[in-house]
């Protein structure tokens, strides 16, 4: 049970982070800013972006709750709150401010950040690291993405 009570508080907080985003990039993606950048030939459709996060988001909210249960620790809590803050800044610094360098060293650390999370505990967590691969390699195409602007605008 206690399991479960920990799976609904991380799905609260991280779909939470997902709404400040959204809400941060006011409209990003659908403005003439963004639509006129030269974008890389592997840019998803927009729709796909909507899936893949609410999919990360449930397998990330698994991962972290199975963590948890087994290390409640500060480190622990730390480097999420961390990822919660980038995860929601980078849609402010990218998509409403437009500031695609700063944006790319913000996805890089977030990047770090999750990648430590997978390295780090696959011995504490073992089979259920699998839970969060969908966020790292999502980060990797969304860093490669936001990299490709950079270099191309």
């Amino acid at each position: 049970m206690k399991l479960l009570k920990y799976i609904v508080i991380f799905l609260i907080i991280n779909f939470g982070a997902l709404a400040i985003g959204s809400w941060l990039m006011d409209n990003g993606p659908q403005t003439e800013w963004y639509t006129n950048l030269n974008q890389a030939p592997w840019t998803p459709p927009g729709w796909v972006f909507g899936v893949v996060w609410v999919t990360i988001m449930l397998c990330f909210s698994a991962y972290m709750a199975y963590l948890y249960r087994l290390k409640p620790t500060k480190k622990v809590i730390i480097l999420f709150s961390i990822q919660f803050v980038l995860n929601v800044i980078w849609n402010y610094i990218f998509f409403n401010q437009h500031l695609v360098s700063f944006g790319l060293v913000v996805i890089l650390l977030l990047t770090y950040i999750v990648s430590f999370f997978t390295f780090s505990f696959k011995k504490e967590i073992g089979v259920k690291t699998l839970l969060i691969l969908p966020y790292l390699i999502w980060l990797c195409i969304a860093t490669s993405l936001n990299g490709y602007i950079l270099l191309n605008n």
